[in-house]
């Protein structure tokens, strides 16, 4: 899937000029936590709930003041000024903004807003502006995905469905896993390594079609001293 999939158009925008007020009162109205800034039709930065929480209005403003800083880093004083006192956008934006395309695939946009701790992501095309992505979006979407119904496997076809799944991935055992299903339940035996491995064994068998229940009967073996020890 790709950006363009998901991506609301027409998003609500501010000028570098907008006031702070405007701007949060954009965002409370559009229920959304941040916005493009635009100026002559470009993408020049970002603006988000993030930029307005160190404000002296509200007493969130941390004074880094000290005697060195002073002298050897005046401006980065001066900066940290404006950005808790300023009452502008051009103030307090983030610039220049991490954007994406519309080709863009949909796991690098979630990688990247995961990466950089980041709730949404404008999306430009030939240097403009024609929309933005943001988690809920994708949030959406997995939501939609979860709530798909699909027709329910037999029990044969149950069987195989798991173990061809386990043969694909490289971090499951290829050998000793045996898979017994009757009326819709999985049995499952063997053994393995590690308490992850066991849980994505489990998944495996919980998200298979016509799967009503999965029960767990995986002897965990330590690795280093070779005991067995049965998974509750």
């Amino acid at each position: 899937m790709f950006v363009s999939e998901l991506m609301k158009y027409e998003p609500a925008t501010v000028a570098p000029g907008t006031t702070l007020a405007d701007a949060a009162r954009i965002m409370i109205s559009q229920h959304v936590s941040g916005l493009p800034v635009v100026e002559d039709g470009r993408l020049v930065g970002v603006v988000s709930e993030g930029d307005l929480l160190s404000r002296v209005e509200i007493q969130t403003a941390q004074e880094k003041h000290s005697w060195m800083r002073a002298f050897f880093l005046p401006g980065s004083l001066a900066g940290e000024y404006v950005q808790t006192h300023g009452r502008f956008v051009r103030d307090v934006m983030t610039k220049p903004a991490i954007s994406v395309t519309p080709d863009t695939p949909l796991a690098e946009a979630a990688k990247l807003m995961c990466d950089r701790h980041i709730k949404r992501l404008p999306v430009e095309w030939s240097g403009k502006l024609v929309g933005v992505i943001s988690r809920a979006d994708l949030l959406a979407c997995l939501a939609r995905h979860l709530l798909e119904t699909t027709d329910p496997f037999t029990e044969s076809d149950i069987k195989h469905h798991i173990l061809a799944t386990l043969e694909t991935e490289k971090w499951a055992p290829k050998s000793g896993i045996v898979i017994k299903v009757a009326d819709g339940v999985v049995d499952l035996d063997g053994v393995v390594v590690s308490d992850q491995e066991r849980r994505a064994i489990r998944v495996v068998a919980e998200t298979t079609p016509g799967v009503k229940e999965v029960r767990d009967h995986l002897v965990f073996v330590d690795p280093t001293s070779g005991l067995s020890i049965p998974v509750a």
